[in-house]
């Protein structure tokens, strides 16, 4: 490992062979050991989707831990330019650092640090924070929260004979550890830990599955334009919460339930629920439900659904709503607890947790139990229908700072079922760590995916200086929104780089954009030459952009534009203010 990981850095992460090494094979023969048996949980990595700074393999007491990134574990660290690895007794810091931030968390680290040292032998290992393991921000993490370490050198390995019994030592240092925290929590009669075992999400699988899903929508008949799959689930993973436009007729409401169904949410199983939205809903009780003369708390369907989604035993089960045609009523009346409750998204025990939607206080004593302090759980999944139109209302900055604005008007209606009959694709049962996001805030992914986050902001502050001359810019929600978007795609190897930018560019930033000024047009513009990958003469096309736009139509448009699908609708935002003089991401 030591010899080979810098060189394999340069390969093709997908199905290297170390992969398989530190994922099967290595934990495989520890588990042979006859000083680990089945109250371990081992598991190695060499990252997720691309190569990891410092890979690992760890060996967790299932009594208090099942994941890395919190509680206390046994793993080997190997230093980031592989001269050596870490043999060390450790703590999870993930988890802490986010919940409480990292000068709570390094005072909780260093307090176990101390408290474990005076209770345990911690022979032949070093109880120093001496561990050099990276020069990025992680490596202090890893030393504050390490309890004690043996050091390997890569020029200077011993015998297979010393490892194994360096390895049985912290072995039975943790065991004296976890024996002696069980056994407090028995005398006190309080339960053991019972950490839910997540198993990490495998970007490898996540490309597979959604062909599948793709797969099944097709097989029932249904065809969706090139991408729009990828990107639905890219937008849901990055926020849960997210809007299909399109003209009448063209497959929204048919797409959340088949998407849905792919991953076996259906509505026999209550895990899918379409919500009609009505005219006449004007706030929250509508969908939450209220109290009636009585004082008796009457829920809405969503508050049903939430209920059922945060039982304990459905908490790994995603669930899916759709609110259908969402903009018949003003959303940001009936919408914006629901609004304002997403951004409260903090991490609780390896789960995300929101501000609660209903007051507890508020209920009567029998409701409580049920609908007291009521949240929007991590397993659950708004997805809302609009048509615009001059019957329905337009969207506010608020929802779509909030939302990815997915839109589909460019139907080919040349497309015909195709005969499934020989092998029928069935639906995958999906746990809700498919879908769930992995990112709240950027410092939750900022060290392993620095490089694309900055160039991908770099990019928005070009276009800020463009949209500044109208006052449309993007705060730091939408940044991170952006970012969070392309890292999950680069670790899955869903779309290019391009193209997921693309996406971005016309479901954030282009709905911004509206009015009838020459100001709004010199915007256009200016954010046509991103789209196209070219500079244009601005001030020739103010007067006149027909020469522009008219290259482009539903079917065809620059072949070579670096961002095609902005370019397009650019192209129809600008027809639209020449012709009718205003002009606006909805207008059809």
């Amino acid at each position: 490992m030591l010899n080979s990981y810098l060189h394999a850095k340069t390969q093709t992460f997908a199905n290297h062979p170390l992969g398989v090494l530190f994922r099967q094979t290595i934990p495989e023969q520890l588990r042979k050991l006859p000083f680990i048996d089945d109250n371990y949980k081992i598991q190695g990595s060499i990252g997720q989707g691309n190569w990891a700074n410092i890979p690992w393999i760890a060996i967790m007491d299932k009594r208090i831990t099942g994941t890395t990134q919190q509680g206390q574990y046994i793993v080997y660290l190997f230093s980031e330019d592989m001269r050596n690895v870490y043999l060390t007794l450790a703590q999870g810091v993930t988890l802490p650092i986010k919940e409480w931030g990292r000068k709570e968390a390094y005072q909780y680290f260093e307090q176990k640090v101390t408290e474990m040292r005076d209770q345990l032998p911690l022979e032949s290992m070093q109880k120093d924070d001496n561990i050099h393991l990276t020069t990025s921000g992680l490596g202090r993490d890893y030393q504050v929260s390490t309890v004690a370490y043996v050091r390997y050198d890569r020029d200077s390995i011993p015998d297979d004979d010393q490892l194994l019994s360096d390895l049985e030592n912290v072995m039975n240092n943790y065991k004296l550890y976890v024996d002696s925290l069980t056994q407090e929590l028995v005398e006190e009669n309080e339960p053991t830990f019972e950490y839910e075992e997540l198993e990490p999400l495998d970007p490898l699988t996540v490309s597979p599955r959604v062909e599948q899903i793709k797969a099944y929508i097709e097989q029932r008949g249904f065809h969706y334009p090139t991408g729009l799959i990828e990107n639905l689930y890219l937008s849901l993973k990055t926020k849960p919460f997210v809007i299909l436009a399109g003209v009448s007729g063209t497959g929204k409401t048919k797409l959340v339930k088949l998407f849905a169904e792919a991953l076996g949410a259906t509505g026999s199983n209550h895990q899918f629920t379409l919500i009609p939205v009505r005219p006449d809903w004007s706030d929250p009780s509508d969908l939450l439900g209220y109290k009636d003369l009585s004082g008796a708390f009457r829920p809405g369907r969503l508050a049903e659904v939430l209920v059922d989604a945060s039982q304990p035993e459905n908490q790994h089960k995603p669930y899916f709503i759709c609110l259908d045609e969402m903009n018949l009523a003003r959303v940001e009346y009936y919408f914006s607890d629901l609004l304002s409750i997403i951004e409260t998204q903090e991490w609780n025990n390896n789960r995300i947790v929101t501000s609660p939607l209903i007051n507890r206080d508020s209920l009567r004593s029998e409701d409580q139990s049920i609908y007291g302090d009521l949240y929007l759980p991590d397993n659950v999944y708004l997805i809302g229908t609009v048509n615009m139109d001059e019957t329905t209302h337009p969207f506010s900055k608020k929802v779509l700072d909030r939302a990815n604005t997915i839109e589909f008007n460019y139907i080919n209606l040349q497309q015909y079922p195709n005969d499934y009959r020989a092998e029928q694709q069935e639906m995958i049962v999906a746990e809700n760590q498919f879908l769930r996001s992995e990112y709240l805030q950027l410092v939750d992914m900022y060290r392993d995916y620095s490089d694309l986050v900055h160039k991908t902001t770099e990019k928005l502050v070009k276009i800020n200086h463009i949209l500044e001359e109208i006052h449309a810019q993007v705060g730091f929600r939408i940044r991170d929104s952006i970012c969070f978007y392309m890292v999950y795609n680069q670790r899955f190897q869903l779309l290019t780089e391009d193209e997921a930018f693309d996406l971005q560019l016309l479901q954030k930033i282009l709905p911004r954009v509206q009015g009838s000024s020459l100001s709004v047009k010199r915007v256009l513009l200016q954010l046509m030459q991103g789209a196209l990958g070219k500079s244009l003469v601005v001030n020739d096309l103010i007067e006149d952009a027909s020469g522009l736009y008219q290259k482009w139509s539903s079917s065809q448009g620059e072949e070579d534009a670096r961002h095609p699908q902005t370019g397009r609708k650019i192209a129809f935002m600008l027809r639209r203010l020449e012709e009718d003089g205003f002009t606006s991401y909805w207008l059809s």
